[in-house]
């Protein structure tokens, strides 16, 4: 059995679940084959006697025989042991079949314990804050409950990427982790309170050998506020081909970051003060992605521009893992901001109030993706009618291959004083 057989099985057993895949491939680098046999009564552990590891059950079955007279079959994916139930294990356990076990010994159980930021709330040296705002805490089986901390980004309420990349990462923790998510359709459809937690509820609309669809509620105060369909796939082999290509662009090293430019407005004389007071309130607003806007930023909020926009994005900081469904979600969380906005660059001018407020975001993922390296968003808009603006995009990495694809629509028109509450957007 190789490695990557080992790594698959490992994905389907509850208690490696929460895992990322880096965790997995190290435990089946260490895992132990045991084999027990039927007639000869094989005892795999015994009842009040230290237990040596977490024993997984790879092929067979075993039944568990408890004094009080109590018994029940372990089947595969099954898993019994060390710390599961204490360091002393409370029953027996007797092979009833040809039984093949993968142990984890003692000395390994460390590598059950994650030290992602993303799956619990340790402290790293260095850790990115994308993955603090990504981080879920488990209530139940598929119910997390999701924050927004005091230094995340919020404009006043739950930034929209936010929800993205929260509900994403709880589909992620319900799939076996050799299936990665593809794609995902979402619907905004209030406004998020930025001052009370979001329960998270996961719906497992579909499990198959090769693809699985999950549904996520995220709600506040009862009230559904969005939602999200994702639909994970295990790898596979297929044809290649892309007819996309890259524009050219100047290296991102070469650009100056989103913050030094909004500086720049910020005490430009010639801009009005209004603007330039809403200006500085973004500059105050941390955000943990870092972009470099591709072409000269000689437009405003309130001058007419193409709509269009390409800018080269990535997280602040390494993730600390090279998990696939974590950086995809952090693409997913960067992936919001701006995209609506473009479609209103047209129609801007000195003076007016403008609003874009997401209604739906999809987006395809096409290749492996990391989200702490440059990647290239090409956005346009080709459409704006009956207050709705259409916005497509696509995301390049630095060889120039695409990765990813989006689509959004959002509400823009002239707003009055704009002041975001809890309830309905619409």
């Amino acid at each position: 059995m190789n490695t990557e057989s080992v790594v698959e099985f490992l994905g389907n057993v509850s208690l490696l679940q929460r895992l990322p895949s880096s965790s997995l491939k190290r435990i089946a680098q260490v895992v132990v084959f045991k084999r027990y046999v039927t007639d000869r009564g094989d005892y795999v552990v015994r009842e009040n006697q230290d237990v040596d590891g977490v024993y997984f059950l790879l092929e067979g079955q075993a039944q568990v025989l408890i004094s009080a007279g109590e018994e029940f079959l372990l089947k595969r994916f099954d898993f019994f042991g060390h710390g599961i139930f204490g360091d002393v294990y409370p029953a027996d356990v007797v092979a009833r079949s040809e039984l093949t076990c993968l142990l984890l010994m003692s000395d390994h159980l460390a590598l059950l314990e994650t030290k992602y930021v993303w799956d619990s709330d340790k402290e790293l040296e260095s850790p990115c804050l994308v993955e603090h705002i990504l981080y879920l805490e488990p209530l139940d089986l598929n119910v997390f409950r999701g924050f927004t901390p005091p230094n995340a980004p919020t404009y006043g309420k739950v930034y929209g990427g936010q929800l993205v990349g929260q509900a994403l990462a709880a589909a992620s923790k319900t799939v076996e982790t050799m299936k990665i998510v593809h794609n995902f359709h979402s619907y905004f459809l209030r406004v998020g309170d930025i001052d009370i937690p979001i329960i998270f509820e996961v719906n497992r609309l579909r499990d198959g050998n090769n693809f699985s669809t999950r549904r996520v509620d995220a709600r506040q105060k009862g009230k559904t506020i969005f939602t999200l369909f994702a639909s994970f796939q295990r790898k596979q082999q297929g044809f290649i081909h892309q007819e996309s290509t890259m524009p050219h662009t100047p290296a991102p090293e070469t650009l100056l970051p989103r913050e030094e430019i909004l500086e720049r407005l910020v005490t430009d004389p010639l801009l009005p003060r209004d603007y330039r007071d809403e200006v500085a309130t973004e500059i105050n607003v941390p955000f943990p992605i870092d972009i470099r806007f591709c072409e000269p930023k000689d437009s405003t909020k309130q001058t007419k521009s193409s709509p269009r926009l390409k800018y080269w994005f990535r997280a602040k900081g390494k993730l600390s893992d090279d998990d696939q469904a974590l950086h995809r979600c952090v693409v997913a969380y960067a992936s919001d901001l701006i995209f609506a906005s473009i479609s209103l660059n047209p129609h801007r001018r000195e003076g007016m109030s403008v609003a874009a407020l997401s209604l739906d975001h999809s987006m395809w993922f096409h290749r492996s993706i990391r989200a702490d390296d440059w990647l290239l968003f090409v956005m346009v808009s080709p459409t704006v009618f009956d207050s709705r603006g259409f916005a497509t995009g696509k995301m390049f990495n630095r060889k120039g291959e695409l990765v990813a694809s989006l689509t959004q629509e959002a509400l823009v028109k002239e707003a009055v004083n704009i002041k975001p509450s809890f309830g309905a957007k619409l």
